[in-house]
C-alpha cells in the first residue's frame, strides 16, 4: 500500500524584470516565480506529483511556506484513497476547519490548497499513463460532477443541470478529441505588449504574432491614456484591421476611469477590456460592461472563487472569463467554474501570463473544449513565449494553436536543473543580485 512521503516546496523565481518582461500598469518590473510543489510516495514505481503557484516575486517566500502548511493535511495518506476520489481529497483540504478561518477559500492559502490539488492531479495523470485533459475528458459526467464542491453556487448551478451539460457533450466526445489533437486549440499572444517595451518592440512583435499565425494580441494599457492611444495605433497598424486585439488594464482603474478611458480607445477596434477595476467589484464590472458598451469586458485571473464567478454572470458582469490554473482550488474549483460559464454561454479565454501556466491551463481549456461545451468558436488560451524551456512538458504551439499535451501528467515538472539556478536567493540566476544585496548592506 503506497502513501505519500512528502510535500516538498521551493522558491524558484526568474529575473524577467531585467527584460521588463511581463510588465503592465500595476506591475512595473515583475520576476515570473513559482513556489514550486514536489508530492512524494513511497510507491516502488517512483510515483510522484508537480504543481505550482505563480508569483511575480516578492512575496514567494510567502506562498511557498503556506503550501509547506498543508504537510499535516498530505503525509501519510494512502495514494490509492487520493487518487481513487479526487473530489474528497479536494474537500479534505478547502475545508479543513481551521485553515478555513484564514479564508475561506481566497488567498495565500487558498492558492496553497490548488497548488497541492494540482499536484495530486498531476500525480494522477501519470499513474493514468494520461495527460489530465485527456483523463478527464475519458471520465462520465457522474465522475466530473463527483469533483466539484457544490456548496454556495447550487442557487445558479445544480448538481443535475452539470450533469445535463456534461451528458449532452457526451455523444460526439471522440470526434472532438480527434480534431483536437490533429488541429490543436486557439491561441492568442499578449507577448508584444507588455507596457514597459518600447515602441519598435512592440511593433516589431505583434507584426511576428501575425506572421506565426496568432489572430488575436493583447496590450497592457492604463498608465496614461494618450500614451494608450498611441500604442493602439502602434499595434493596430502593426498588425492589420482583421487581427483582433485586446486590451488589459490590470485592475487599473476605477469605474468611472474605466468608461471615460475605455470610451477613448473604443475606436481601435477593442476585442475585450481585461481587469478593468478590482477583481472583487462584481457591480462595478457589471456598470463598465453597460458603460463601455458594445466594447466586451473580462475578468478572472485573480477571482479568488467560484463564488465571485459566479456573481460575475448572476450580474450580466462579464462577456467572458479568464480561469487561471493556480489562482482557484486546483482542477476541480476551475470545473465548476467552467460548468457555470457554459450554463450562462460565457466565452472563456484561460489566463496563461507567468511561469507554467500555459502549461497548465491548457489541459483546463481542453477539457472544456471535449466534455462540457464541444467548442472553440471564439475561444482562444492567452500563450507569452517565457520560460518554457525549463519544463520537461513545454507548451508547443503551431500556426498560433496550442498543440495537445501528450504525456502523462499536468505538465508542471520542472527540470531539476532550472530548479536549482533559480532558487531565490542562493540559485545561481540571482548571485549577483543577492551579493549586490549583501554589499549595500553592510555598507550600511
Amino acid at each position: 500500500m503506497a502513501r505519500i512521503t512528502a510535500l516538498e516546496t521551493f522558491d524558484v523565481r526568474f529575473p524577467t524584470s531585467r527584460e521588463l518582461d511581463g510588465s503592465d500598469a500595476m506591475n512595473k518590473d515583475p520576476d515570473y516565480s513559482a513556489a514550486y510543489v514536489v508530492i512524494r510516495t513511497d510507491d516502488p514505481s517512483g510515483l510522484a506529483g508537480y504543481g505550482l503557484v505563480f508569483t511575480i516575486g516578492r512575496g514567494n517566500d510567502v506562498q511557498t511556506a503556506a503550501v509547506q502548511c498543508l504537510s499535516h493535511l498530505v503525509l501519510g495518506r494512502d495514494v490509492d484513497e487520493v487518487l481513487g476520489d479526487l473530489g474528497a481529497f479536494a474537500r479534505s483540504l478547502t475545508n479543513d476547519s481551521q485553515l478555513r478561518w484564514l479564508g475561506p477559500e481566497k488567498g495565500v492559502i487558498h492558492m496553497a490548497i490548488g497548488a497541492v490539488i494540482n499536484a495530486v492531479w498531476d500525480m494522477a495523470g501519470r499513474r493514468s499513463g494520461k495527460p489530465v485533459w485527456r483523463l478527464i475528458a475519458d471520465m462520465t459526467p457522474e465522475q466530473i460532477v463527483d469533483l466539484i464542491d457544490f456548496r454556495y453556487i447550487t442557487d445558479v448551478l445544480t448538481r443535475d443541470e452539470a450533469l445535463a451539460i456534461l451528458r449532452a457533450a457526451e455523444p460526439h466526445k471522440a470526434a472532438r478529441i480527434q480534431h483536437l489533437t490533429t488541429e490543436g486549440y486557439p491561441a492568442y499572444t499578449t507577448s508584444p505588449g507588455w507596457l514597459g517595451y518600447s515602441d519598435e518592440k512592440l511593433a516589431r512583435l505583434a507584426r511576428q504574432a501575425v506572421a506565426d499565425g496568432f489572430r488575436t494580441i493583447k496590450i497592457k494599457v492604463g498608465e496614461s491614456v494618450e500614451e494608450d492611444i498611441r500604442r493602439c495605433r502602434i499595434a493596430r497598424e502593426a498588425i492589420g484591421p482583421d487581427v483582433a486585439m485586446a486590451v488589459d488594464a490590470n485592475q487599473r482603474w476605477d469605474v468611472g476611469t474605466a468608461i471615460e478611458w475605455m470610451n477613448q480607445l473604443a475606436s481601435f477596434d477593442i476585442a475585450w477590456i481585461e481587469e478593468p477595476t478590482s477583481p472583487d467589484d462584481v457591480l462595478g464590472h457589471a456598470a463598465i460592461r453597460r458603460g463601455i458598451s458594445p466594447v466586451p469586458v473580462s475578468t478572472g485571473e485573480h477571482t479568488q472563487n467560484r463564488v465571485i464567478f459566479k456573481q460575475l454572470f448572476q450580474a450580466e458582469a462579464v462577456d467572458l472569463i479568464q480561469i487561471d490554473a493556480a489562482r482557484v482550488g486546483g482542477v476541480n474549483e476551475n470545473l465548476a467554474i467552467l460548468l457555470m460559464a457554459a450554463k450562462y454561454g460565457v466565452r472563456v479565454f484561460p489566463h496563461a501570463g507567468g511561469v507554467g501556466l500555459c502549461e497548465l491551463v491548457q489541459h483546463l481549456a481542453m477539457a472544456d473544449f471535449v466534455a462540457i461545451t464541444g467548442s472553440m468558436d471564439d475561444r482562444a488560451i492567452e500563450f507569452v513565449d517565457h520560460l518554457h524551456e525549463h519544463f520537461l512538458d513545454p507548451v508547443q504551439i503551431r500556426n498560433g494553436r496550442y498543440l495537445a499535451p501528450s504525456m502523462p501528467g499536468f505538465s508542471a515538472e520542472m527540470h531539476a536543473q532550472s530548479v536549482a539556478d533559480h532558487l531565490y536567493p542562493e540559485g545561481a540566476a540571482w548571485a549577483s543580485e543577492v551579493g549586490v544585496e549583501k554589499v549595500v548592506s553592510s555598507a550600511g
